[in-house]
This record gives C-alpha cells, sequence and structure tokens, in this order.
C-alpha cells in the first residue's frame, strides 16, 4: 500500500497549525501522551472509537485537552474516520495523523496507538531529563547575576567612596573594577538589549532554511554538548521510522512522514536525496551511508537489518540505545556542570573582593602620603 502526500496539503495544514497555534491554546504532548494511552486501553477493553472518545471527554479536566476531544467527537459523528478527525482539529502533526489513517487500514490501530504514546512518553522524558539538568545551573547563575549586580552597585561603590577619601594611587584591578562598578547600568543596559534583539532575530527567521542551517551547524560543533543534540534527534528519527516501517508503511512513504516532523535541519534535508537513491534502485543502508549525521555503527545494523527485512525492528532497538545513551549523557552534564559553575561564581566574587581589598595592604602608605 503506497500513501501519497501531497507537498501543498501539507504546506497548507502546516500553516493552519502555525496560525492555530498563535490564537489558541495548544494540545501538548503530555495530553497527547495521555490521549493515546487511554484510547488504547479503551478499545482494548472492546468499547468503539466514538464512545472512547465521549469518555475521554467527560474525564478530562484540561480545557485545551477537551477542546480536542469535543471536536473529535463531533466530527466521528458525522461519519468521518479519526485520522480525516485529527486533520481536522489542526492539533495533531502530520505524523501523527497519517499514522492513523495507516493504522485504521491496515487494522492496526492499536499498535500504531501504543507507538504513538510510547512515542511522546519518550520525548517527554527527555525534556524532563534536560529540564532536570539545566535547571540547577540555571538557578545558581540567576543568583550569581544577583549577587554580582548587588556587589557592582553597593558594596564596589562603598569601596571607591572610602578609597576616593584617602586618595593614593590604586591598583589597576581596582580601578577596573571600580570602572565597571561606575558604569555597570550602561553595561547591563546594553546586555538585556543585545538579548531583546537576539531573541526578536530568532523569532523572525527560526523557521527560514539559512538560519535552521547556520544554528544547527554552531550547535553540532560544541563539544560534548552539540553530540546529545544530535543523538536526541536520531532517537525521534528511529522511533518514528520504527513506528512506521511496524505499520507497513512503504519506506518512501515513511521516510517523507518523517522528513515533515523532525525538524531537524542536518536529518531533514538528507531524506530527500535518500528517497531518490532508494527509487533508482540503491539499498537504503548504502544510501545513508554517505550522510555524516547518521552514525557509522547505526548504518552498519541497517545493512544487515534491510537484508534479513527487519528494519522496523532494528529501528526500535536503535531508538532505545540511543534513549539510553541521552539519559547516560545528560546526567554526565549535571555531574560536570556543578563544580564549574561553583568555581566560576568563586572567580566572579573573588576577584571582586581581591580587587577591592589590595589597597589595605598598602593602606598605612596612603595615610601617610595623604597627611
Amino acid at each position: 500500500m503506497k500513501i501519497k502526500i501531497e507537498k501543498q496539503e501539507i504546506k497548507k495544514e502546516e500553516s493552519n497549525l502555525l496560525t492555530t497555534s498563535l490564537f489558541k491554546t495548544t494540545f501538548k504532548d503530555k495530553h497527547k501522551k495521555k490521549f493515546y494511552k487511554n484510547l488504547l486501553q479503551l478499545l482494548s477493553s472492546g468499547v468503539n472509537l466514538k464512545k472512547a472518545i465521549d469518555i475521554l471527554q467527560e474525564q478530562s479536566t484540561n480545557k485545551s485537552e477537551k477542546e480536542v476531544l469535543v471536536l473529535l467527537g463531533e466530527s466521528l459523528t458525522k461519519g468521518k474516520t479519526l485520522e480525516s478527525s485529527m486533520k481536522q482539529t489542526d492539533k495533531f502533526t502530520p505524523y501523527e495523523y497519517y499514522s492513523i489513517k495507516l493504522g485504521e487500514e491496515t487494522s492496526s490501530l492499536d499498535k500504531v496507538l501504543d507507538q504513538l504514546y510510547l512515542f511522546f512518553e519518550r520525548k517527554e522524558q527527555m525534556k524532563k531529563q534536560i529540564t532536570t539538568v539545566l535547571t540547577y545551573p540555571v538557578f545558581v547563575l540567576l543568583i550569581t547575576f544577583g549577587v554580582l549586580a548587588f556587589m557592582m552597585s553597593s558594596v564596589v561603590p562603598m569601596f571607591a567612596d572610602v578609597y576616593k577619601q584617602f586618595g593614593g594611587d590604586l591598583p589597576n584591578l581596582t580601578k577596573k573594577i571600580i570602572y565597571i562598578s561606575e558604569n555597570f547600568r550602561t553595561y547591563l543596559f546594553i546586555f538585556f538589549g543585545v538579548i531583546l534583539v537576539i531573541s526578536i532575530i530568532v523569532a523572525m527567521y527560526k523557521n527560514t532554511t539559512t538560519y535552521r542551517k547556520i544554528v544547527s551547524g554552531f550547535v553540532l560543533k560544541i563539544p560534548f554538548f552539540g553530540t546529545i543534540v544530535k543523538t536526541i534527534f536520531l532517537t525521534r528519527f528511529c522511533q518514528s521510522m520504527s513506528l512506521l516501517l511496524s505499520a507497513k508503511t512503504p519506506l518512501i512513504s515513511a521516510l517523507q512522514m518523517v522528513e515533515k516532523m523532525i525538524r531537524y535541519y542536518p536529518i531533514e534535508i538528507t531524506i530527500k536525496p535518500i528517497c531518490k537513491e532508494v527509487i533508482e534502485g540503491q539499498s537504503f543502508g548504502n544510501t545513508i551511508e554517505k550522510y555524516k549525521v547518521y552514525d557509522r555503527s547505526m548504518v552498519s545494523i541497517i545493512k544487515v537489518a534491510e537484508e534479513i527485512n527487519e528494519l522496523d525492528t532494528i529501528f526500535k532497538q536503535l531508538s532505545d540505545q540511543y534513549a539510553d545513551e541521552v539519559s547516560h549523557k545528560t546526567k554526565i552534564i549535571g555531574v560536570v556542570l556543578e563544580p564549574l559553575i561553583i568555581t566560576f561564581i568563586g572567580l566572579i566574587v573573588g576577584v571582586i573582593l581581591i580587587a577591592m581589598y589590595m589597597p589595605m595592604f598598602n593602606l598605612s602608605n596612603i595615610i601617610n602620603n595623604g597627611m
């Protein structure tokens, strides 16, 4: 079975999704995870689809989730399929409703729902891991900024007034710290101004090809962190391919769907050339080998899986493997960042205090010269 995805239709749907997200509440990933899990449980227990949606609607306490369920229920009442109903709500991605369509047409809806639940569960777990790792560093940096602002606006000026009364020449480091303190508000204004300009630029150009190419290339070059980002998207790629191929989606159609939902430039730009070469008769494993974004070990495993016609199983194993790798590396980041941040804070506070107390060592000479 081959499913054709019209480019104009996809672009129109993505435009509608963007417009909807700007003016309405969004259907978050955690709500989608819950939706797919509960729907699977109800259908597995023998409840029909319309009744299952009605039950989920009655149980829902979240406004955005309830809104989506109401729309799905109304559409199903009119005789539409679940795939058509999901598409009409503008709350689901093409990846989701095309997967549901495959499940409906191949009588494997339960399997597709389970895979979609696992997909969003994994995605949410990754978000939580990254949030957990970054929460402490961000909190500490905010405290550091507050301490620095206090010292520059209150402590340093107090020392500067004392030294002005006694006169005498101050050490260069002390002069520099005092100069920064005197112009601290200006530097602060410049800092927030730069942040504002960067935020505006990102908001304006984040969806452009040039911006995504530059940013993704820059991130990949960041030691350790760049590898983690790439691994996260490889996990999503493998998990998506596992879901689609296990639902008996043709390889080309699966790749086309993945291209629409990955939103990671280094992988996204490889999909069309890969599809073209596979259509021309090249093997999938030999084709992806040409692109550095795919790990060599991954390519080797895919070549073997392709020979034994077990691509869906291998992609599932690869997604689990990459997910474990991301989890391990994010924990390492947390372990490494804590001492680095503490050291950074100590250096900042230490330099300021040393600069302020250096004149104290020859204070008696300054007093004698002043008298």
